[in-house]
Order: C-alpha cells, then structure tokens, then sequence
C-alpha cells in the first residue's frame, strides 16, 4: 500500500485492512469520492462493525412487534388501530465542539427517524450526561445542550416531557446527549425505507444542501482530541421551523400509493440514504449530483454527496406520480427534485452531468465492512460472568453523589445527609431544565416532567402510554453486567410506577475505544446483563444507537447504556406519579436493602405494582434508586409539598441505618394509597409474594423516620431546588 493510498484511507477513515478489502472486492482502487463514501458508511456510526456481534443476543421480537431493528424506527401495536413508533439515538461528539447545535440537530435527526416510518411525533426525551459538576466547561455545556434542545423541539411543535441528567467526571471531555422521539401511526400506514421498482423516479425533498456536517459520520466515529474543535465543520446546523413544514408534508404523503419508500438524510447524507434504501430493497440507483439543489457555490460531487446538511428526506415515487406529489410539497413550501432513478443492477452510481464519478455495489457499500470482535482478530472473553447469572452483588450506596460527609459526635449527621444528597448535582431538582422545554404541546401530557415516568394520553381512547428512562452508567463503572440489567429493569421499573405494562424497549450503547480490552469486556457484559433482563421481563427492544469512541485523549467514559421504555396504560385515568396526597399510607414493595438484584423478584415487583396503579388503590409510587430511600422519600415530598412521618420501626432489625436509609439495593419501589385501600395492597402483595414493609403516612412539613431523620419540607427545597446553579462553580 503506497503512502499516498495509505494517507487517503486513513482521512476516510478507513484501515490499511479495510482499503485492500476494497480494492479486491472492486478489482481496482477506488477514487477519491467512492474512498469517501465507504469511508462513511463503513464507519463505526454506520456499519456497527464493532458491535454487530454482540447485538444480535439481544430479544427484538414479541407479541406486540411489528417491526424490529432494521429499519428507522420499531414499531408496536398499542391496541386501538395504533402503532406506536419508538427510537433513541446519540449526538455525542457533535455536542461536545459545537453543543447547541450538536444537540439541536441531534432533536432533528431523531423526529426524522419517527415520521420517515409515517408516524407523527408525540413526545420526545432526553438523557443527558456531563462531567465534573464543579467544572465551568460542564456548566456551559448543560447550558448549552439544553438551550438546543428546547430552540429545536420547541419551535418545531414536539414536546419533551422528560428525562434525566447524570453527572461524572469521565464524561468532562465527552458529554452524552442521547434523544429518545415517541410517534404515533396507525395501523397499516407504516411506511418502509425499502426501494423497488427499476425506472421509479427519486425525489430529494427539504433543505438546500450546504458544506456543513460533511463526514460527520466519520466524525462520530473517532476519539475526540485537542484537534476536534477544528472539526467544527463536521456538525449540522439545523432549522426547526423548516422541519415543521416537512413533518407535515411527509405525513401527507406517506399514505400516498405512489410513495414506495422514504428515508432521511442524516449519518453519510445522500450516501447513506440512498446506499441504505437500494441495499434493502436489493436494487440499485443513480444520482445526478447537479440536480441537487445547494445553497453554496462551487460544491464538488464528493460535498454533495456527503454533506449532512439536516432537514432533508428522499423519496421513492412510481412513474408518472413526480408532478402530483411535487404539488403538495409546494404547497407546504418546500423544495423538491428529482435527482435519479432506481435501476435494477444492484450499483449506486453517482453522475456529474455526463461523467460517471463514482460506481460502487450497493449491499458491499451498505453492509461490506468487516466484523471485529474486540482488540486485534481475535474473540475476546468477557470480564463478567456470561448469560445464566441471576444474582450479583448489591451496589455501594451513596456512590459520588455528592461532598464527603464528616461525622459529628462519631456519627454521621442523618438530616446532612439527606440534605446533601438531595442538592447534590446527581439528584437535585430539574426544574431549571425541563421549564425550558414546551411539554404541554400537542395535549397530550398527562404527567409534567418531574413527577415521575412521563404519561400520554391516546386521544380516541381510553388508553395512554408511559414513557420512561433507565442509565447504568454509575453500575457500569463497577459491574458492566449489573449496569446493563439495572438500565433495563429501571426503565421498565419507571414504566410499571406509572402503571404502564411494558411492551417495547429501545437502547443507546455508550462506550469508549471497543479496541481496548476492557470497553470490549465491558461491551459484553453489558449486553448480557440487558439480555438476560429483557429475557426475564419478557421485553424486547426493537430499535437502538450504538456510540462508541467516546474518549478524549485516550480517556474512556464509563460504559453507558441508556434505554428507553414503553409501557401501555389500560385506562389513562388510573395512572400513578411520583408525588404524594394526604392522608396516604406510604409502603415499600420490594427486596430488603442488602438484597442483590433477582430478576424474577423484579418481574414480580413491577407486575404487583402495575396491578395495584391499575386498580386505583395506589395513586402514587416510586422507584427506590440513587441515593436510597429517605432520598426518594424526599424526592416524592417535594414534588407535592407534602410531607412524609414515618416511624422508623422497621428499622430495628437493620445492624446498619445507613445501609437502610441511603442503601442503593434494586427492586423496590415506594407506593402510597388511600388508607381505606390498606387492604388491597397488602393482598397484592401477598398474591405476588413481594416484601411489603409499612413505612408511616403522608402529612405535614417535614420528612422524618423516628429519631434518625426530621428536615423540614423549605430547608430541603431550598437545597434541592438550587442544586444545578452550583453545577460549572469551582
């Protein structure tokens, strides 16, 4: 391999094992814009070369699927004549050189996925992760993440009804910016990504196309350096209010008979789309460069046709249908062109005029990048025990929650504790986000942001659904299975609090270098610990994002995986949140504070709560997480303005309080009914063979647990609330 091809690879980001692949499967070299577009499309944010493997252990079908991972979004029946359609998606590395606009166009890239399916968007969702709190780049990152968030989702008329935010010092060069879209079809107008028919005309409709975002895939895909701030140019600028014409438009038409396939523009641009929708649809496509509108002069093909310029779809027509749906987008004020035609020869070729530029075969080109698994060739043992383990090792509590507390009189001061754990930055009030963002358009929310796993409601039904989040990261960092499990079950959790029967999951895999032995182990162990999870709570997940290379300077963020849930309410009216009323009975469902995690106590847990929110006898519940149970406690008596007196006696039996009070044990959730109901969720219980403890009542100013625990309602608001201001203070 000559310098020279070696120094072109090695800017498409190609290995010198990936060029000859190549040059052998072409039986020649290719030019410099075919280098660039394998260079995209066979890189680790399109082709999932790394994790291809591994993926593939996890359960995708289920009674409700209609369509798994494979195409831009999956989809459930949700009952009604209604399909609901779900993904989440990274924006990593655009986000940490460019913040507003790498998750502004982040919000873009993932409502596309959702209406490129036919669905309309609903709801969308976030999970945010930064670095050390009392850096002054974290505090401008948050600011500027969320400001993107809410400029794009706000104005193109999409709510965000939740999310989460997590704080560690690995993500300081790297943030996470993972967006979850919600969308709503019905049944039998899904629409496919899958092209057919030799001779049909192709459409470029939406925004003109510029140089910005050109290789961004490529981008995504390599560690970030003191070098990547000159990257600028890699990220997207996106414009909401056009994508709110083109929401519209494409809904329309995509219950037209002469749209045969839709497919966004996002990673690798017109490569990607066109490249992924021929090797589907085993055909083949030529593109004329010059027919594609641009809003810069003296673009090359090679530009054109790997820009990532965002707000763009292309479309699929049969013969003769061009004129027709052209009116419509007209009508809506978008631009549209036809820029080639489907052939049937199986090749993406790429015209400038009359020259031939590039001619390469579609499924080599989409799927041809070789596998790896792991550092070097071989196959790589993972560093945690495999599929079958059932139980693991409780967390630590109170893990870098907040300031080191020193004991007073030589013990630890309980109300500081709490104090602290609640104005730590991990823990303390979203408020100062989620007011940010619209949450109330479109009519749907049920339950704000704030009180627990978002609810919708089904307008012409008398369902709803519940959307909720699960992170490992924190878990990850000391046990990949345990995190991935823990993500999983907490989703579903969150789900089940709302009363919501769990039907789909969708996940975001976040990791640093797979060719580093221990992000491999840990890639493996966290997609067992979510296998056997899903397997247990019989959930399979049916669309996902896999990040990976998230490092700056050779230092990994703590494997993340983020998944998303989706649970269907029977009745939308009988929902539960997580805030409390008067005169409540507040219980804990669920294991001891010292128990491990066990997979069938966690299927049973959820199924006794859903049933018990279902019936009406607990309006209220909550799972127990970080920070343990008085931290949760707080959490549901500051939502509410009510407080919480418990007596503290079923604590005697515990040799540590702390390990009760602040203990992380998973698969427990606190509920809290009428007291005439008392009976009914101790039956529940009973029925499910789920521990039940009663804790006390609902009532008053304070939070208190007998002697170990008083602090009044505005000291703990007063922290609580003020948490984030003190995030980017050194």
């Amino acid at each position: 391999m000559r310098a020279a091809e070696r120094s072109a690879a090695a800017e498409a980001g190609l290995t010198e094992l990936e060029y000859d692949r190549i040059c052998q499967a072409l039986e020649r070299e290719p030019n410099r814009l075919e280098l660039g577009m394998f260079g995209v499309l066979w890189s680790e944010h399109c082709s999932y070369k790394h994790s291809k493997p591994l993926l593939r252990r996890l359960p995708t079908a289920g009674v409700h699927v209609l369509q798994g991972p494979g195409e831009n979004a999956g989809a459930v029946d949700v009952g009604d004549g209604l399909v609901a359609v779900m993904k989440i998606e990274s924006h990593n590395h655009p986000s940490a050189v460019e913040p507003y606009q790498g998750a502004a166009t982040g919000v873009g890239g993932i409502l596309r996925d959702i209406f490129t399916m036919g669905a309309r968007p609903i709801a969308l969702m976030d999970a945010l992760c930064f670095g050390d709190p009392r850096s002054s780049r974290t505090g401008y990152l948050l600011n500027e993440v969320v400001s993107g968030i809410a400029g794009y989702g706000n104005c193109v008329g999409v709510p965000t009804v939740g999310g989460s935010i997590a704080f560690d010092s690995s993500y300081t060069g790297n943030p996470l910016v993972n967006v979850l879209c919600l969308g709503l079809a019905r049944k039998g107008r899904l629409l496919s990504s899958r092209a057919s028919g030799p001779g049909n005309p192709v459409m470029l409709v939406g925004s003109e196309t510029g140089r910005d975002g050109i290789a961004g895939a490529s981008f995504a895909s390599a560690q970030l350096t003191q070098e990547s701030e000159s990257q600028r140019p890699a990220v997207q600028v996106g414009n909401p209010f056009l994508e709110k014409l083109l929401i519209e438009a494409c809904l329309e038409v995509a219950g037209d008979p002469d749209v045969v396939a839709m497919q966004d523009l996002g990673a690798a641009g017109l490569t990607g789309a066109a490249t992924e929708m021929v090797a589907r649809g085993e055909c083949g496509i030529e593109i004329d460069v010059q027919r594609v509108p641009r809003r810069e002069t003296g673009m090359s093909a090679s530009e054109v046709m790997l820009s990532e310029s965002q707000e763009r779809m292309l479309l699929v027509l049969t013969r003769g249908s061009e004129e027709r749906i052209q009116r419509v987008f007209d009508r809506w004020g978008l631009r549209s062109s036809v820029i080639g035609r489907i052939t049937d020869d199986g090749l993406v070729r790429v015209r400038e005029g009359t020259a031939l530029v590039a001619e390469l075969p579609a499924r080599f080109l989409s799927g041809g990048a070789p596998g790896y698994e792991g550092p070097g060739t071989g196959s790589h043992t993972p560093a945690v025990p495999p599929i079958g383990r059932g139980l693991v090792p409780r967390r630590d509590f109170g893990r870098a929650q907040g300031p080191a507390l020193r004991p007073q009189g030589g013990r630890v001061d309980s109300n500081q504790m709490l104090l602290n754990l609640l104005g730590s930055p991990n823990l303390s009030s979203r408020r100062a986000v989620y007011e940010q963002y619209d949450h109330m358009v479109q009519t749907n929310t049920v339950v704000p942001p704030g009180q627990g796993a978002a609810v919708l409601r089904l307008k012409g039904s008398t369902k709803g659904l519940a959307l909720g989040l699960g992170i490992g990261g924190a878990a990850c960092a000391d046990d990949p299975w345990l995190g991935g499990a823990l993500a999983v079950a907490e989703a579903c959790r969150n789900v089940a609090c709302a009363g919501g029967r769990p039907v789909a999951l969708t996940d975001c895999l976040n990791f640093g270098d797979p060719e580093r032995d221990v992000v491999w182990a840990a890639l493996n162990g966290v997609v067992d610990g979510m296998r056997e999870a899903c397997l247990a709570l019989d959930v399979p997940i049916i669309s996902g994002n896999v990040s990976l290379y998230n490092e700056t300077e050779g230092e990994p963020i703590i494997p993340t995986p983020i998944v998303g849930a989706l649970g269907v309410i029977a009745n939308v009216e009988c929902h539960g949140r997580a805030a409390f009323a008067e005169g409540q009975s507040i219980w804990l469902l669920g294991g001891g504070s010292r128990a491990p995690l066990d997979l069938d106590l966690e299927r049973r847990l959820q199924q006794c709560v859903i049933e018990l929110v279902e019936s009406g006898a607990t309006p209220t519940a909550a799972d127990v997480a970080e920070g343990g149970l008085a931290v949760a406690l707080g959490e549901l008596a500051l939502a509410s303005g009510i407080g919480a007196v418990c007596s503290g006696s079923w604590i005697e039996n515990e040799a540590r309080w702390e390990d009760v009070l602040f203990g992380e044990a998973p698969s427990r959730i606190i509920i809290a009914s009428p007291r005439e109901r008392d009976g009914d969720v101790e039956v529940a219980a009973a029925r499910w063979s789920v521990p039940l403890t009663r804790l006390g009542l609902t009532g008053g100013d304070q939070v208190r647990i007998g002697d170990l625990i008083s602090v009044s309602l505005d000291e703990a608001f007063d922290r609580w609330s003020r948490g984030l201001e003190r995030v980017g203070d050194k």
